[in-house]
Order: structure tokens, then C-alpha cells, then sequence
């Protein structure tokens, strides 16, 4: 026993001898720079959670951090007009590094992943919302947080309801990539909004040039790529609460996330709930416009060795939507009287939480599984598998108490398999190969008593892609090509008399090629040339839509022998960085498209069983769709900025001469923000206010659709974020308020504009704490 206590005794003091002889004299130096363009950023401050101490870089963005212990470290970086970023670090020596910070949103378009070769994307025109962003504006839709970026609009179907519109192109022209798979819900509604929760993404990216040929056929107007990015080394557990509140609808949303690495794997769990009531315009209720949400996503990443890393993925969304009362009509006469009116039809006089018939209510899983293994030439070879599930029922308005059976109930199975080899070779030329295969499968469920707006169908899609990079320093290019093979298996019911099952095939052979150079004149002016082509087959709603798509209130109907749509573009971009006081970029585009595929409403309406309704149908035309795109940047005086934005577009048919329906009108946007200084520990971080501009989409003829466009409206908003700072933790606050002047307004890509006014005033209140 004596033995014992001696040993304890004798161990205790060999470790307080090691500890007092712990060196105490290690260094860290560096630069910070900023992520998009790779220059020093001056003045940034750098502070160590840990011991509280802290450094401002000097001028050239270097520092100097002296008199630290061997341990682990948490260094936190801010920096006027860019977000705050957290770095891990374990010191066991002195220790050079260079810190990338991002700037603030608009300026960013080079986005670079720790462990990720050159990417196909890094001369496209990009821009991409960072996290911080996306945890601020937690709460509103995908689509909606995109309408910040220039040259991004979005097509609506109600409060709840948008989709994005990249060059006055959206839905099967734009692909959504879901952690880098591309969303197979029943993407072909305009008022199917994807199914993501934003808050598990840590970027969002906007491609809006010809894009990757990597990522499908269907890229004719962009990408959108939702990311949830990599995990943290950081063995300690990090996460936040972020709870926001809109006043418009008495909305609440709570999100939250947890992660870590261990030796066995680093994971993440991110989920959020979202509760609205009937938003509300400026002088009425949109009675029937709330929205639920329950959402949950894993990830796991494991390095199983140098060599080998894995990631498996899991992501469930979970919605139910209302949509406007007043917009399902019962007969004729009321339909036509409802079109145009001032105040739709049933529209009550208080507010409710109360969602009824019509609605909808989706169910989407996600599953993806990476591997990624690295060769000892430095080659790689990626497998991917994705598989999704997705539940769809849409509930009508129905008589005799049948309200609660859905009138729309689909279930969609989709496979997903890619695999990719890629290497650079040592004259610096870098290629990437791959193959993918994709099978979809989507039933109606027999449980409606409705004939089916779109038929039962199975897809198979097998795709070859090739892409080569090369270049350096001034200049840089892209080459890419892909084919892709699409077979439809359709059953479809005829409806007789006497109804009977129809069966119908459809192969499609589809094509892309696509170049793009950058060249950096010098170290302030760059030009972007984004040349491609591809095809893209007819989709199944524009084969076999035939009844009433209840999101929209509209019958439509599709046509069987459309063809494949080809598209030729060009995008140039230029940009110039005049020190850090202006940034101005230019982005021209001209777009032709072969057999472009739109819904044209007809001169009809219809009465059916479930009321009555306006007609559209799907035709072909020649199109030309060509625009441009201004942003700029203005810093006059130190913590004053000054941003504004401006999108012009226009789109004709040019088969018979007519202006293309559905292009978003030409808008402007500019906004005046404060930029104070830290100091203490509340942090005032911003304050400004906006205005938005759309002008009255005046191009259109009056027959070309059911309402003449509106006219232009102006929106006023203002915006106020700060932060207080608890030692390594932070509680982050903004208010915002949208459409101050209570605007009446409709917007004419709203599908709901025939019936009712747009949203008035709305007050946005967001508490984030982080740790």
C-alpha cells in the first residue's frame, strides 16, 4: 500500500515538473486574406477564445500571435464588411498558416474547398451565399433567399410557394443540387417548390452561365447548388440555436445544430421547425396561406485512412402548405369575376393558424453515399449513390365531406449512381471522366377517385461526361461534353368512354458542349466567356398534364409530341476591383432556344366538377432570351458602403413574333448600409436600408394571357444586425423590416396575382446563439 502512495506521490510531480517545463514561447504567424480575391486583408482581428488575448494584422494582412503553450486553440477572425469565421488549431510548434475569410455575399464567386481538386464550376459566373446569410435570413423558403443575387428572380404560387428563375428561365431548366444531387421531387410544378431546408446548408451557390455538364442536361438556365459543407476537425462540440420570428403571418422558426469529430467519424445534425398563419397584404388576409415544416439532416464523414474518405448523408423534409382560399373558384361566372378582383373570394375577416383544403402536404427523403479514394499518382476515383423518396398529396376542395381524401397523390423512387475518375497531369492539364445512370419511378396512388393529373411513368437516364481544365496565372479554360440517353415508360388512362390504360415510350438522345475561358487583364479587371450547348428533353407534365394542377388554379394540359429543346448561350462577365472603395461587374447574355417548351394560357375557361378554371397549354416556339446584369459597390468614406443592382431582360417568340410570357420585368435594387467599428463586447455590425424597383412588365399583348401585367411597384426595407460576445460563444440579433410603406402591389410572376394583392409590411426578428 506504502509502495502505491509513493508512486502516486512520485507520478504527481513528474507531471508538475512536465507541465512547469511546458514550453510557453510558440508562435503563430500568417496572413489573412480574402477568399474570392486572394489579397491581404488588412486590419482584420484575430482573437484566441481560449486566453481571451488577441491581435489586429497589420496593412498587409500579417500576424503575429507570441507566448502561447503547446494545446488546442480556437482563433476567431473578423473583418469589416465580411463575416466572422472560427479556425481550429492544435500547436505543438510554431506554426505558419494563411486564413481565408470570406467578404461580404455579393463579392464572392471563387469558392474554394479544403481537400477538393480544381472544380469545373471556378470560371462560371458564381455567386454564393454564405452561412451566415442563410442562418440570418432562416426562416424563408430557397428560392427566397435567392432573390438577393443579381439576375435571380422567382416565380411564385403563393406566400410559401417559389421557385427560382435564373435568366428568366426556372423548373426543369434549372438544376437544384442537394448536396450534389440533383433534387428528384416532382420538380415539374411551378408551384412545387423544392424540397430543402436551407438551414442545413452552410453555402448556396448560383451558377447562372451555361453551367457544369457534370450535373445533367437540364442546365439550359443555371444551377443551384445547396452545400452542406465539411465538418470541422475541432474535437470539441459546436453548434447553434437560431430562432426567428415575421410578423406577416405570426411566423415562427427554430433551427438548430450539433457537431463534432471523434476518432471514429466527425458528424453533424441540423434540424428546424417552421409554424405561419395567414400572411397578410395591406389591406386583407390571404386566408389559407400558412405553412408547416419539420425538418432533419445527419451527416458522417469519416477518413478512413490517407487514402479513402467516406460520407454518408441522410435528409427528411417534412411540409405542409396552404393555398389561397379565394383562388379555387365554383363556376364560371365567379371565376371570371374573381380574376382581377380587388379582394379575392373568401377571404375572412381575422387571422388563423388553420390550415385547410386546398393544400398540400410532402414528404422527401434523401440519401446519399460518398467514397472518395485518392491514388498514389494523385489521381482520384469518387462513387456517389443517391436514392430519394418523395410523398406528394394535394388536397382540393371537395364536396360531400370528401375534403380529406387528396385529389393528388404521387410517390416518386429515384437511383442515383456517378462515378468519376480525375487527374492532373504534370503539364498542368487536369481531366475529369464519369458515367451516371438514374431511375425514377412515380405512381399515382389509387386512393383519389380523380383521374391523375400526370400518368404513372418509370425514366431511365444513363449519361457519359468528359470535362478538361487547363491553364494558369492570366488565363484559364474549360472544355466539357456530355450524352445523355433517356428512356419514358408511360401508362396513361384514357378517358373513353370506355376509359382503358394506354401505354406509350419515348427515347430521347441528348447533347451539351461547353467552354469557358477566364482572363485576368490585371490585377483589377477580369473577363469571364461562357460559351454552350445544350439539349433537354420534354419533361412528363409537358407530354401528359392533363386536368386541373390545383397549385397554380389552372387546367393544363400537355402534348405528346413535343421534342427535345436545344439551346445555344453565351455569357461574358466582366469585373473591376478598384482597391477596396469600388467593384463594378458586367454580365451580358444571349440565349437561343430551339422548340422552347412554355404554357401558354388560352382564351378559355373551364368549368369541372371540382369549379371552374383558366386553361393553359403546353407549346413549342423558336425563343430568344437575352439580358444583362449590373452590380456595384461603392465604399465612399470608411464604414459607409453603397450597393446597387440592376436586370434587364427580354424574351421573344420568334416563331410568331410575340413576347415570351412568364419573363421576370426589369428591376433595380440599391441599399446604403453603416458599418461601425467593434467595440466591447456588443458588436454593432450593420445597419442600412433598401429599395427595390420592379418595373410593369410592359411588353406583353393583352391576349397573350388572363390580366394584363400589373403595374411597377417600389418596396423600402431596412435591415440591423449586432452580436454580443460570451467568451468563445456569440448571441447574434437582426431585425428587418420588409415593404415599410405597406406597397399594394402584385408581382407578375406571382401564378396568384389573378386574385389577390401581394404581401404588405412585414417585421423580421432573428436571435442566433452560437458555441
Amino acid at each position: 500500500m506504502r509502495l502505491r502512495i509513493y508512486i502516486f506521490v512520485l507520478s504527481q510531480i513528474l507531471s508538475l515538473s512536465s507541465s512547469w517545463a511546458q514550453s510557453c514561447d510558440l508562435e503563430i504567424k500568417g496572413y489573412v486574406k480574402d477568399e474570392f480575391s486572394k489579397t491581404p486583408l488588412s486590419y482584420t482581428n484575430i482573437s484566441i477564445e481560449e486566453t481571451g488575448g488577441g491581435i489586429t494584422a497589420d496593412s498587409a494582412g500579417f500576424f503575429h500571435l507570441k507566448n502561447l503553450c503547446e494545446g488546442e486553440y480556437h482563433l476567431k477572425l473578423s473583418h469589416l464588411g465580411g463575416e466572422t469565421d472560427r479556425f481550429f488549431i492544435k500547436l505543438s510548434r510554431d506554426t505558419l498558416l494563411t486564413l481565408y475569410l470570406k467578404h461580404h455575399i455579393e463579392f464572392l464567386e471563387e469558392v474554394q474547398i479544403k481537400g477538393e481538386a480544381r472544380s469545373d464550376l471556378q470560371l462560371q459566373n458564381q455567386k454564393v451565399l454564405g452561412k451566415e446569410q442563410i442562418q440570418k435570413e432562416s426562416g424563408k423558403a430557397l428560392a427566397q433567399m435567392l432573390e438577393s443575387i443579381s439576375g435571380v428572380s422567382t416565380i411564385k404560387g403563393g406566400g410559401g410557394i417559389s421557385k427560382p428563375v435564373i435568366h428568366g428561365l426556372y423548373g426543369n431548366r434549372v438544376a437544384v443540387l442537394n448536396n450534389g444531387i440533383a433534387q428528384a421531387g416532382q420538380q415539374w410544378g411551378n408551384d412545387h417548390a423544392p424540397e430543402i431546408d436551407p438551414n442545413t446548408a452552410q453555402q448556396i451557390s448560383v451558377v447562372k452561365g451555361v453551367g457544369a455538364v457534370e450535373y445533367g442536361s437540364n442546365i439550359l438556365g443555371g444551377i443551384i447548388k445547396v452545400s452542406p459543407g465539411n465538418i470541422s476537425p475541432d474535437p470539441h462540440i459546436h453548434g447553434l440555436i437560431n430562432y426567428n420570428f415575421q410578423s406577416n403571418g405570426l411566423g415562427h422558426s427554430l433551427a438548430g445544430r450539433l457537431e463534432k469529430s471523434d476518432d471514429w467519424g466527425a458528424w453533424r445534425i441540423t434540424g428546424s421547425l417552421k409554424f405561419n398563419g395567414d400572411q397578410r397584404s395591406p389591406n386583407y388576409f390571404l386566408t389559407n396561406t400558412g405553412t408547416r415544416e419539420a425538418n432533419i439532416a445527419a451527416q458522417w464523414d469519416k477518413n478512413v485512412n490517407y487514402w479513402w474518405k467516406s460520407r454518408l448523408y441522410y435528409s427528411l423534409f417534412n411540409t405542409e402548405l396552404g393555398i389561397l382560399r379565394g383562388s379555387h373558384i365554383g363556376n364560371l361566372t365567379d371565376l371570371q369575376n374573381a380574376i382581377g378582383n380587388r379582394v379575392p373570394a373568401f377571404t375572412a375577416d381575422t387571422f388563423s393558424y388553420k390550415i385547410n383544403p386546398p393544400r398540400q402536404v410532402v414528404q422527401h427523403h434523401l440519401l446519399k453515399w460518398e467514397n472518395h479514394f485518392l491514388f498514389p499518382d494523385q489521381s482520384s476515383l469518387t462513387f456517389i449513390y443517391g436514392g430519394q423518396l418523395n410523398d406528394r398529396k394535394e388536397f382540393d376542395v371537395r364536396r360531400s365531406g370528401r375534403s380529406e381524401i387528396p385529389s393528388l397523390s404521387l410517390f416518386l423512387q429515384s437511383h442515383f449512381a456517378d462515378v468519376k475518375y480525375q487527374k492532373t497531369l504534370e503539364s498542368g492539364l487536369s481531366f475529369k471522366v464519369g458515367t451516371q445512370g438514374k431511375f425514377v419511378d412515380n405512381n399515382n396512388n389509387p386512393e383519389t377517385g380523380i383521374f391523375p393529373l400526370i400518368p404513372n411513368y418509370r425514366k431511365y437516364n444513363s449519361a457519359l461526361y468528359a470535362l478538361l481544365y487547363s491553364g494558369e496565372n492570366r488565363l484559364m479554360y474549360e472544355l466539357g461534353a456530355r450524352y445523355d440517353y433517356q428512356l419514358y415508360q408511360v401508362a396513361t388512362i384514357n378517358v373513353g368512354p370506355p376509359a382503358f390504360v394506354e401505354r406509350f415510350e419515348h427515347s430521347y438522345h441528348n447533347y451539351a458542349l461547353l467552354g469557358s475561358l477566364k482572363f485576368t487583364h490585371n490585377s483589377q479587371f477580369t473577363s469571364r466567356l461562357n460559351l454552350g450547348m445544350a439539349q433537354r428533353s420534354p419533361d412528363i407534365n409537358e407530354l401528359y398534364s392533363q386536368g386541373l394542377h390545383q397549385g397554380v388554379s389552372g387546367i393544363e394540359e400537355g402534348d405528346r409530341s413535343l421534342i427535345p429543346e436545344t439551346s445555344m448561350k453565351a455569357v461574358l462577365s466582366n469585373t473591376l476591383i478598384v482597391g477596396k472603395q469600388f467593384f463594378l461587374e458586367s454580365t451580358a447574355y444571349l440565349q437561343n432556344i430551339d422548340n422552347y417548351i412554355f404554357l401558354e394560357p388560352e382564351d378559355e375557361y373551364r368549368l369541372t366538377i371540382r369549379g371552374a378554371f383558366p386553361v393553359f397549354r403546353y407549346k413549342q416556339t423558336g425563343a430568344q432570351i437575352m439580358g444583362w446584369d449590373l452590380l456595384a459597390k461603392f465604399t465612399p468614406v470608411e464604414k459607409w458602403e453603397w450597393i446597387t443592382k440592376y436586370s434587364v431582360i427580354r424574351g421573344h417568340d420568334l416563331s410568331n413574333d410575340l413576347p415570351l410570357v412568364y419573363m421576370p420585368a426589369n428591376n433595380f435594387f440599391s441599399s446604403i448600409s453603416f458599418l461601425p467599428e467593434e467595440q466591447g463586447n456588443f458588436h454593432f455590425d450593420r445597419l442600412s436600408i433598401n429599395a427595390k424597383y420592379v418595373f410593369r412588365q410592359n411588353r406583353l399583348l393583352p391576349e397573350q394571357d388572363f390580366l394584363a401585367p400589373p403595374d411597377a411597384y417600389f418596396l423600402l426595407g431596412a435591415e440591423w444586425e449586432g452580436h454580443i460576445q460570451l467568451g468563445e460563444s456569440k448571441v447574434a440579433f437582426s431585425l428587418q423590416a420588409e415593404n415599410i410603406l405597406n406597397t399594394v402591389y402584385r408581382d407578375y410572376l406571382n401564378r396568384l396575382r389573378y386574385y389577390a394583392d401581394d404581401l404588405g409590411i412585414n417585421i423580421r426578428l432573428g436571435i442566433r446563439y452560437e458555441f
